[in-house]
Parts: structure tokens; C-alpha cells; sequence
């Protein structure tokens, strides 16, 4: 979690809500990919983000590591990232207009930018970077919009749990170091977090809740 003071250096000094209006519309960015370069470690993927590029493409997702998705490690624990290619770093969904093959599912983190978040007592705001996005002339756009994710509420649930997970998961790592235990441990990760099958007319939301008590007994987390 970002502190304030780090915030502030980086930001507008504000944070948003999900109905707050925010000069982060860069109109369609007229061809810039320029944020979609050098950001493999700054991308990680949560298992919603894989459900929705994996059911847009039509393909499992063992068949997108390491294509167009890489295990990076982090704190003991192996995590799918947007994998950089060439020479240049650009994210491998790029095609060779240089525009998002996957635009419309593309990872939450990609739908903020320049927007980030910061997460405080159980909830989370948004805050404007800075600098990061080479268009000068950014438009007032309310939050809700600029991201457009589908059902919102469920969707947020969905990212505090998830990032709750990750930092209990992190904290029960610390007591870990035989490297088996650990491989076990991400191996499972993986086959429970991102290979959830979702049938027609099933929510991933839901089948993600029932699954998280599951996960959270076999890896002794609270």
C-alpha cells in the first residue's frame, strides 16, 4: 500500500471515489501505446483478469504462459503477469498496429491507468498519476466511466478480497523455506485462483467466494 507522502509526489494530491469526476479521459489516445511498453512487473494479473482473457480468446490459460503471460515471483509467491517481448518491452498483446488485441477485457489495472489505486481500512480510493501518460490535454471523466468495468459492486468485492488474500498469503509465506513446500503451494494457487471454470449461467464471483474459504484451509490462512 502506497503511503500519502509517496501520494503526493506521484499524484494530483487527491483521491476519488467511484463517482468522482477526474481529469483522466485521454480521449481515445489517437494511436499512443505508449503505457502498454516496460510494465510486465507493474501488470499482475488477479484471477478475474485471466477468466476474462481467457473466456474472450477461447483458450485455456496454460496455453497463454509464456506467450503472452509470465510467472514473475514476489514475496515467495508466483503471480501471472502481461509479458513484455522485443527488444522494446511492449506487452505482448499489442498487435502490430500497436493497439490491444484485448481491449475490452484488458486487466483491471490497464482500465485505471492513469488512474491507481490505494487501498486504506479494509476499502480502497483512486488517485491520478502524475506525468505517466505523454497526452498533455486529458479530459474530465467521472471514475465509473473511465474504468467501465461490468458489475462494479461485485467486481470491488471481488478485488478486496482478493488483495486480502494476497497480503495474509504473503505474511504465511514469511515461515516458508523449504523451495518443494513452496512450489506446492504456488502450484496450487494457480489451479484454484485461475483455472476456475465457469459454466452458462454461473457467476465467476460467486464460484470465486465458495472457492476462497477452500483455499484459505488448505494454505492455513485465516
Amino acid at each position: 500500500m502506497k503511503s500519502i507522502n509517496i501520494l503526493e509526489k506521484i499524484s494530483d494530491g487527491k483521491l476519488y471515489d467511484i463517482d468522482d469526476t477526474v481529469k483522466a479521459d485521454t480521449c481515445g489516445c489517437n494511436g499512443c501505446s505508449d503505457c502498454c511498453y516496460d510494465i510486465g512487473e507493474l501488470v499482475v494479473l488477479t484471477p478475474f483478469d485471466v477468466y476474462e482473457i481467457v473466456n474472450y480468446l477461447g483458450v485455456e490459460f496454460v496455453e497463454l504462459l509464456g506467450d503472452k503471460i509470465e510467472l514473475i515471483e514476489s514475496n515467495k509467491i508466483l503471480l501471472p503477469h502481461l509479458k513484455m517481448k522485443d527488444d522494446n518491452k511492449r506487452c505482448s498483446f499489442l498487435n502490430k498496429e500497436f493497439r490491444c488485441m484485448i481491449h475490452s477485457k484488458r486487466p483491471n489495472i490497464c482500465r485505471l491507468f492513469p488512474l491507481g489505486r490505494v487501498y486504506k481500512d479494509d476499502d480502497f480510493k483512486y488517485f491520478l498519476q502524475v506525468g505517466n501518460c505523454p497526452k498533455t490535454d486529458l479530459k474530465d471523466v467521472k471514475v465509473r466511466d473511465w474504468i467501465g468495468i461490468e458489475n462494479y459492486d461485485e467486481n470491488k468485492i471481488f478485488i478486496l478480497e482478493w488483495y486480502k488474500f494476497i497480503k495474509a498469503l504473503t505474511f504465511r509465506l514469511k515461515f516458508v523455506r523449504d523451495e518443494e513446500e513452496l512450489k506446492e503451494i504456488n502450484q496450487f494457487i494457480l489451479d484454484n485462483c485461475y483455472n476456475i471454470k465457469v459454466k452458462e449461467g454461473e457467476s465467476f464471483y460467486s464460484l470465486f467466494e465458495e472457492n476462497l474459504p477452500y483455499v484459505k484451509n488448505k494454505l492455513g490462512i485465516i
